[in-house]
């Protein structure tokens, strides 16, 4: 007897602190895994220099966002800063049904709203330190030192929420920081719960003499 190949998808759901590597650590999952589903979020903020429409974000005005949020078209949405972003369900849900894994990057707000949905697996990437996040956000030189200040703040709040994942992964070392979530990917895939099908058929099996 084989192991079912129609098990669903695996909700993985990324979340960190501005600085923290998330966007690193989500770009070489997708070049690792294969056929891993990236979800596009909606936003209503500009393109950062570099980012892609459709790739990074779906850039879209606060109207549009509006007007899909009073349809329940997003999975969560959330106001970070002063910008709407929100995770369109359909795809999500269509990826999942087919057996494919699936990769969101959202906030903390947004990671809770969804686990109160969806089966999930909540992953929390860590900074070494608040030196380290420092040093990257000023490294970027895309934010103003009161936008610094801002974000820093609000890293202050979502550290607060790592209690309510399930992993909290310290990035040192993107390496080794993918190959741990990779790890992770696979050990939930092996759990009881998730295989409940197969293992009733196999016991089944092994009752009737048939394995």
């Amino acid at each position: 007897m084989h192991q079912s190949k129609s098990l669903n998808g695996l909700l993985l759901i990324l979340s960190s602190p501005s600085g923290g590597g998330k966007t690193t650590v989500r770009t070489r999952l997708l070049e690792l895994v294969p056929d891993l589903y990236f979800s596009v979020s909606c936003t209503t903020r500009k393109p950062r220099v570099g980012e892609v429409d459709g790739k990074d974000y779906s850039f879209i005005s606060p109207e549009e966002f509006e007007r899909r949020r009073e349809k329940n078209e997003f999975l969560e949405h959330a106001q970070v800063f002063q910008y709407s972003y929100g995770t369109p369900a359909k795809e999500i849900d269509e990826a999942i049904d087919r057996g494919q894994d699936v990769l969101l990057d959202i906030d903390t707000q947004g990671a809770l709203q969804v686990r109160s949905q969806r089966p999930s697996v909540l992953i929390f990437i860590l900074p070494p330190s608040l030196e380290t996040l420092k040093g990257r956000l000023y490294s970027r030189k895309t934010d103003s030192e009161s936008q610094i200040m801002i974000r820093l703040n609000e890293a202050r709040r979502e550290l607060k929420c790592i209690l309510n994942y399930d992993y909290a992964v310290v990035n040192d070392n993107i390496d080794v920081t993918v190959e741990k979530i990779r790890s992770i990917m696979i050990a939930e895939k092996h759990r009881t719960s998730r295989q409940k099908p197969f293992i009733e058929k196999l016991q089944h099996s092994i009752l009737k003499g048939e394995a």
